[in-house]
């Protein structure tokens, strides 16, 4: 693996914040690609231009705009003017800390966007300005006060239209599982490993996520895995090997082809198209 380069990673939360809230940095124009393995990222802009790329699909950034970036995903701005807006960092032990369900609940269902264009945000910028007077400030009933205002930025997202499926309730056993998948640092490529985790059987799982997506169990850790796969052909140096070993195939074969049955190419193909 020597000379070989793996995506970066970076990390603007502090090991003792499980929140953070700030204005989008002005001198930010382009960044490289890259994703941040520890926390969920919202992003909202009322100003500035240009492009933002999240894994393989690229926005236009015409404000007022929300961007959501989950932990697993690369991603990379390409800004021609100014921005003006809020980053806010929220980390999974914030709301395993949390007493309010409703709290996590309303994140579930904004966790899967990527991108909404507001016709009107005022009431939502607002929202965003109040929750970074309250983070600056400490005081007993900072906690409350902070859940309260993410509450209603997450209930005003929901509100915009979004084209996204609606009308599903999501089975904390599925979300518990697309939690684990997403931790990256360890994927495991066999369905039984995350459904003895999860305290139940590979099938009643696969039977869960059904009822959810119309996949199996088996199907969605696919989908996920060759994701994974393709984020890192397209933005690491690492070999074809050492991405199925990170994958957790045993063989390089046995993963070659894994991924050309997924994506009708070898993992050396899809590489070279891309260049």
């Amino acid at each position: 693996m020597n000379g070989e380069q793996s995506i970066s990673v970076k990390d603007k939360s502090s090991q003792s914040d499980l929140l953070k809230i700030e204005p989008f940095k002005k001198h930010i124009r382009v960044t490289k690609p890259h994703k941040h393995k520890k926390y969920f990222e919202i992003v909202f802009l009322s100003g500035g231009t240009g492009k933002h790329s999240i894994d393989h699909q690229t926005f236009d950034i015409k404000p007022p705009i929300l961007f959501f970036i989950r932990r697993e995903q690369v991603h990379h701005w390409q800004l021609e003017s100014e921005p003006e807006g809020y980053v806010l960092i929220l980390k999974k032990e914030f709301f395993d800390q949390s007493n309010d369900a409703e709290l996590s609940q309303l994140l579930s269902q904004i966790a899967n966007l990527s991108c909404i264009a507001l016709k009107e945000a005022k009431a939502l910028e607002q929202l965003f300005k109040l929750l970074e007077g309250e983070f600056s400030q400490k005081s007993s009933f900072q906690k409350p006060i902070i859940e309260g205002l993410l509450k209603a930025i997450f209930a005003k997202v929901l509100t915009y239209p979004v084209n996204q499926p609606k009308g599903k309730t999501t089975n904390d056993t599925f979300q518990a599982y697309l939690e684990m998948l997403t931790a990256t640092e360890d994927i495991k490529n066999q369905v039984a490993y995350y459904a003895e985790k999860l305290n139940t059987s590979p099938q009643n799982l696969s039977a869960i996520c059904r009822k959810q997506t119309g996949q199996s169990a088996s199907e969605l850790l696919a989908e996920h895995i060759i994701k994974e796969a393709k984020r890192l052909l397209e933005y690491s140096s690492l070999s074809v090997a050492s991405i199925g070993y990170q994958l957790d195939f045993k063989d390089p074969s046995h993963f070659i082809k894994f991924f050309k049955k997924h994506s009708q190419v070898t993992p050396k193909s899809y590489r070279q198209q891309l260049n």
